[in-house]
């Protein structure tokens, strides 16, 4: 509706901002991460639960010691679980099979988050002309006493939206604050006098601050970008990747098949396979995320045959599938398969992260067996991306996650709330905020300064999905992988335990050394702002494998080990520049002759 301008007092964006003051959304405190506080006490109260379950379940297994007392804890313990824990159990296992957080506060967080994105497309929607932002329609509303009211009120509703927030700190909320706060100085078109201006640069020129927010205002509204997650969920229509494949017949294994990728017409093949081993916590599509975005199209074109394992999203008859079914059973079905299909062809490994630090054991274990039965190593090269192997308190990096994990993970909460659903991907994300503060919150607001840009919106809608939807973990598999690898050190320190078929290695750990002793020439590629698999972790190719002069991070050659060490994060391969500068790095690996 048309206003009548009247004689008022311009507004100030600070007076708008400060009907807003004193939520959880304005981290006066300057954490530089989130903290769920909510979510961490009651957590803490669940887990006593569980332990006094524990206590209780004990005590009624000593009958003949205990007599009178075990009956009554048997008795409590059937009353404690049926009307305590198996609540708590039913609401969390129902919430991962609808796909939702199975923490409540987290999840209302999220419905808050969504309502805030809601509320800025709307407020902004009344500066907008078709897809342009229009000062004449924000000057006109702000020189009015109706107009200023009605902004006053519009920051009550995202007020309400913040005072309900169940987390502080550098959270997504805060992020969603400093968007609803340019676009408020883009409506008074009026710098904050008591707070700094989002996404202005030092040195900037507030006319040209202007200039760009008016830029990233209608490529947001003209997108519907406003709501990260259902942005990227409508653009890629839940489907990321872009290299045709089939699924290998007869490579079902519990969720996991065998991908293999179709080579065009048009490339040549050279005769060489790669087999890509992929993390047990993300969607595979890390490794073919988008056109120029994927390692797998990459190699396509340097005549490579792909084939990659894809471990699906387990449900309720794969959670007592262990990481000897992921890091041994897997890689034995397909390597046959692969090896049937494509004999005498070169077989070449490739893993990302996790993918890569199980995929290690099981090719130095391969080794064992084949030169006992007087065989060679039939696989010579492996290439590993940001795979970790060394975990400690000190030189690796992973400190902080560690204590983190000895001080709230407990074996029995897990397996007592997931033992039917699995372990879902949020409780993998709330884990991963001890070692990325204010990752969620980074990710929102790269996201909306990198908005002005052209296509930068569109270009990041399959990254920000594979990064939203991730999978499930195996119950059994995630324990052993805190318990053994993460916590235990277990690969580095040679007791990591594989199964085999030969007797004499079944149920044996592992001998890493073995892979220097078969000739297996290792290519590691890490970042030095890894956070999630720091350098000092990724060091297989400075421990095994035939490398000469350990500990060097130069690359070297020859048939020798190889140490590349970038100034890249854990992610790298979602920049088409750091990408090329990998694909580069390993087919130079690759194609060389041991």
């Amino acid at each position: 509706m048309k206003i009548e301008k009247k004689e008022t007092k311009v507004i100030f964006p600070d007076e708008l901002m400060e009907i807003l003051s004193m939520s959880p959304a304005e981290n006066s405190e300057n954490f530089d991460t989130v903290v769920h506080w909510k979510s961490i006490f009651v957590g803490g109260i669940v887990r006593q639960m569980f332990e006094f379950r524990n206590i209780l379940e004990e005590l009624s297994r000593h009958k003949e010691d205990l007599g009178l007392i075990s009956l009554h804890a048997g008795f409590y313990n059937d009353l404690f679980t049926k009307f305590c824990l198996d609540p708590i159990k039913f609401q969390t296992q129902g919430a991962v099979r609808s796909l939702r957080d199975p923490d409540p506060f987290i999840e209302q967080n999220i419905w808050i988050e969504t309502s805030y994105a809601g509320a800025i497309k709307d407020l902004c929607s009344h500066f907008m002309d078709g897809d342009s932002f229009s000062y004449e329609m924000a000057e006109d509303l702000c020189a009015s006493e109706e107009g200023q009211e009605f902004l006053k009120k519009k920051m009550l509703e995202f007020a309400w939206l913040e005072y309900r927030y169940h987390s502080y700190g550098l959270s997504p909320l805060r992020a969603l604050r400093e968007l609803l706060e340019a676009l408020v100085v883009m409506i008074t078109r009026t710098p904050f006098t008591k707070k700094d201006v989002p996404f202005m640069k030092k040195g900037m020129d507030f006319d040209v601050y202007l200039a760009e927010g008016k830029i990233r205002f209608e490529n947001l509204y003209r997108e519907d970008a406003f709501d990260i997650v259902r942005y990227c969920e409508d653009i890629t229509g839940g489907k990321i990747g872009c290299t045709p494949y089939e699924y290998v017949e007869g490579s079902h294994l519990g969720s996991v098949r065998l991908r293999h990728y179709f080579l065009p017409d048009s490339i040549k093949p050279n005769g060489k396979v790669i087999y890509m081993a992929s993390p047990l916590i993300n969607k595979p599509e890390l490794f073919d995320m988008a056109k120029g975005k994927s390692v797998v199209e990459a190699m396509q074109v340097r005549g490579y045959d792909i084939y990659l394992v894809d471990p699906g999203n387990p449900g309720a008859m794969h959670t007592d599938l262990g990481l000897d079914f992921y890091g041994k059973t897997v890689h034995d079905a397909y390597l046959d398969i692969i090896t049937a299909r494509n004999p005498d062809q070169e077989i070449l490994v490739m893993g990302y992260c996790m993918g890569g630090t199980l995929v290690l054991p099981y090719l130095a274990r391969r080794a064992e067996e084949r030169l006992a039965k007087g065989l060679e190593m039939d696989i010579k090269k492996v290439a590993l991306m940001a795979a970790p192997v060394k975990f400690d308190d000190g030189s690796t990096g992973h400190g902080m996650m560690r204590a983190s994990i000895r001080k709230n993970y407990s074996s029995s909460v897990m397996n007592g709330l997931f033992d039917n659903v699995n372990i879902p991907p949020q409780v993998i994300e709330f884990g991963m905020n001890e070692i990325q503060p204010g990752v969620r919150y980074n990710v929102k607001k790269g996201f909306y300064e990198r908005a002005m840009y052209e296509g930068a919106i569109r270009d990041s809608a399959d990254f920000l999905y594979w990064l939203s939807h991730g999978t499930r973990f195996a119950t059994k598999a995630h324990g052993e992988w805190i318990e053994n690898i993460f916590l235990g050190n277990q690969i580095f320190e040679g007791k990591y335990v594989l199964p085999s078929k030969d007797p004499a290695f079944d149920g044996k750990p592992v001998n890493m050394d073995m892979l220097t002793k078969a000739g297996v020439v290792i290519f590691d590629y890490r970042g030095d702002r890894d956070p999630i698999s720091p350098p000092g972790s990724c060091v297989a190719s400075e421990t095994w494998g035939a490398s000469a002069g350990k500990g060097s991070k130069s690359t070297t050659a020859g048939g020798l080990n190889r140490t590349i060490e970038k100034n890249v994060g854990h992610i790298f391969v979602v920049s088409k520049k750091l990408l090329a500068d990998y694909i580069g790095e390993v087919s130079e690996f690759y194609e060389e002759g041991v």
